[in-house]
This record gives structure tokens, sequence and C-alpha cells, in this order.
């Protein structure tokens, strides 16, 4: 069954992947490695490497994992970097983010999904991942500033606290728009008071729910 997955993760690389232009190698390798049936109820396993999202509970989902790849590549992580995560969900995201950054630290808003995926991150040994529950549209001021900080929901426009908690030159990756469609944006903070903007195309999240998102 191990090498039956390990062949779908390779699969997975080779059809959803690269044709769709994700070229960090550091990328690939994290989401050739981990496991993303173990983030999943067992009765999805079947599905687990195929190109769409999965119910995870509580109204969430896993994202299909070519966005997981495209998110993460945006991040430009080369393996030194203090990341936040908003949105913690199933753990997956935040995995592969641990595979490649020093430090995550990670937020999520629903305390069972939090603790199903605390105990996925200790199953699978991982020591750098810091998780809590909170209002993750406030970020988490108190590790700031962040070299990288990714949201896994949609929101209207990027919260306030989380571009000021990015440092000189940290990115932030968040789907922006309403809560049908979104475009996945990349905000580069260029000085104290500066940030570009880059917009990589539609995408659809669940909304972001919290007192700088949107109301639950």
């Amino acid at each position: 069954m191990l090498n039956n997955f390990q062949s779908k993760r390779q699969q997975m690389v080779d059809t959803q992947l690269i044709p769709r232009g994700i070229r960090d190698k550091r990328v690939i390798e994290a989401m050739k490695k981990v496991p993303r049936h173990l983030f999943l109820d067992e009765a999805l396993w079947p599905q687990a490497y195929e190109d769409h999202p999965l119910p995870i509970g509580e109204k969430q989902t896993i994202s299909q994992p070519y966005i997981v790849a495209l998110m993460t590549e945006l991040l430009q992580l080369t393996g030194k970097e203090k990341v936040l995560e908003i949105g913690s969900g199933s753990g997956f995201q935040t995995a592969v983010l641990a595979e490649l950054a020093e430090q995550v630290y990670t937020i999520e808003r629903i305390p069972a999904i939090a603790k199903r995926a605390r105990k996925i991150f200790d199953v699978l040994k991982y020591k750098n991942i810091i998780l809590t529950i909170g209002d993750g549209t406030l970020g988490w001021k108190e590790h700031s500033p962040y070299d990288g900080i990714i949201v896994t929901a949609a929101a209207p426009n990027a919260p306030k606290p989380l571009l000021e908690q990015l440092s000189i030159m940290g990115r932030l990756v968040i789907p922006i728009g309403n809560e049908f469609s979104q475009d996945l944006i990349v905000y580069t903070r260029e000085d104290a008071d500066n940030y570009s903007e880059e917009n990589h195309g539609g995408c659809r999240f669940v909304k972001l729910i919290g007192e700088r998102g949107w109301k639950d």
C-alpha cells in the first residue's frame, strides 16, 4: 500500500504539477514526500492524489494539489524562513511548508480541525510546526515579522495585520475576491509603507472568517 501511495504522488507531480508550470525543485520534492492521504478520512484515501479539493469536515476542504504547490512556490522559500499560515485546515499545506521553511506558525479557527491536524503532525514527527487556535485575520504578532504568510481561505481584501506582520521583502500569498470567485494575489513588502502586488489568476476557496475577513 505504501508503495502504491508513493507511485500516486509521483503520478500527481508528473501529471498535475509539472505540466502546469511548477518548477521549484524543493516544492516538487516536498509534494512527492508528504503523505496527503493521511490528512484525510480513510474513506477518501483512494482520491487523495487526484486533481480536486476534498472535504475535511466542518464545511472545510483540503485544496487540490496544484493549488498547494502553486501557493507554496509563490512564497519562494529557501529553507531559512519563518512562515505564518492562516487556516491550518487538514494540515497538509502546513506539512509541505514545514518541509521547506525553518519554522512554521499556523492558526486554525475550528478547534476540532486543529486537534486532528496536530495529531498528524505528531505522527509525522514535525518539530518545526507551532499551531494555535484563533482568528487568523489578526495574524500572530508575537512571532512576527514573517518572511512569508500564506492564507488558505478567501478574503475580501488583504487583512492589514497580515501586511504589517511581513518582514521587508516578505511575501503574502492570499486569495482575494468575493465569496464565489477570487484571484490569487501576492503582496511583497517593499519597505515599511509600500507593497507591490502580483495577480496569479483565478481560484476558489472557502471564506476567511474573522474580524478582518468575512463575518461568520
